[in-house]
């Protein structure tokens, strides 16, 4: 246990008091909820925002072990948090907007005025997007737009497809599109790529694979739910184009949801949550993170679930199952 101030349980400290209190929803947060309840241990998932996490913003998905079909992404996390509801998981829509690691057990407060204690929380708040925030943009996501290339890719085969966006997070979207799509156009505000040397030269070298360069996204168009094409504009001459597309993937970043974390917990410099090296551990004892909120690198539902049982175990190892 960790060497804090200790606060004993009294039946007037707080509405909830668990075991093991989890805070996210989406596939990390529910399987951390799932293995956490089949070991007995009380537990509470306090949902956030964003109930069900970026996944929900996935029309279709076909990389999830277990189903032979696609499946919505909205479907796929009602069935998981249905699961976690039969196990045991008491999940409250809340959202917690402070912590407090200092005593023990520790002390959360959320959105909603609670106050949650538990003698071991588990950190799966994920990563958001970073979106463009222009004209019709919220229409298409999921419907044309998506932020995931490894997620979304095989939709568009032999499809024409942009990606927006000029680091190297974009420039391997691109690469991995072109293995599908009929073509691939780079989107992108500035005069260059931000993106390392290695990947522009493959950039320049795929025949699928094009860029247009300072130009800005005006305006997604469509009809209906379906997504034709966008508006683009020269940012020197503000000339207008419209390019006819079947999808755009925007990567331009994620932002990991730690603003809640400052102060309390290690972060990295772009705000993601360090652990132990092959482990959901962070710097405070009792104290785990799964899933995008700890991995810049892979972002798949499937590695963040994995993620999600691994904090469980060792949260409830370090319980003294």
């Amino acid at each position: 246990m960790p060497t804090v101030h200790v606060t004993k349980y009294n039946k007037d400290m707080a509405q909830y008091q668990s075991d093991i209190l989890i805070i996210g929803s989406g596939p990390a947060g529910y399987t951390a909820g799932i293995y956490a309840s089949r070991t007995g241990k009380t537990s509470f998932l306090v949902s956030g925002e964003e109930e069900g996490g970026q996944l929900i913003l996935s029309n279709d998905v076909e990389n999830f072990p277990g189903f032979e079909d696609a499946i919505t992404g909205t479907d796929l996390m009602n069935k998981i948090k249905k699961q976690a509801l039969n196990l045991g998981v008491k999940i409250i829509n809340d959202k917690i907007v402070e912590v407090d690691f200092s005593h023990y057990p520790f002390e959360c407060s959320s959105q909603n005025h609670n106050v949650f204690y538990a003698k071991s929380i588990i950190i799966a708040t994920g990563a958001s997007a970073k979106w463009l925030e222009i004209e019709t943009e919220e229409q298409y996501k999921g419907y044309g737009i998506s932020v995931c290339a490894t997620c979304d890719g095989f939709f568009y085969k032999n499809k024409d497809v942009a990606v927006i966006g000029g680091g190297n997070s974009a420039l391997e979207e691109a690469l991995y599109l072109a293995n599908f799509a009929r073509s691939v156009t780079i989107i992108h505000r500035r005069e260059s790529l931000r993106a390392d040397k290695r990947a522009q030269e493959k950039i320049k070298q795929h025949p699928k694979i094009s860029v247009k360069y300072d130009v800005t996204v005006e305006k997604f168009i469509g009809e209906d739910k379906n997504l034709k094409g966008i508006k683009i504009k020269n940012v020197k001459n503000d000339k207008e184009e419209i390019i006819k597309i079947d999808g755009v993937f925007i990567a331009i970043g994620h932002k990991p949801n730690t603003e809640f974390l400052r102060g309390e917990i290690n972060l990295d410099k772009d705000g993601y949550i360090i652990t132990q090296p092959n482990s959901c551990k962070t710097n405070i004892e009792g104290v785990f993170a799964c899933g995008d909120v700890k991995d810049p690198k892979f972002r798949q539902a499937v590695i963040a679930a994995g993620s999600g049982a691994m904090a469980a175990i060792e949260a409830t190892r370090w319980l003294g199952q």
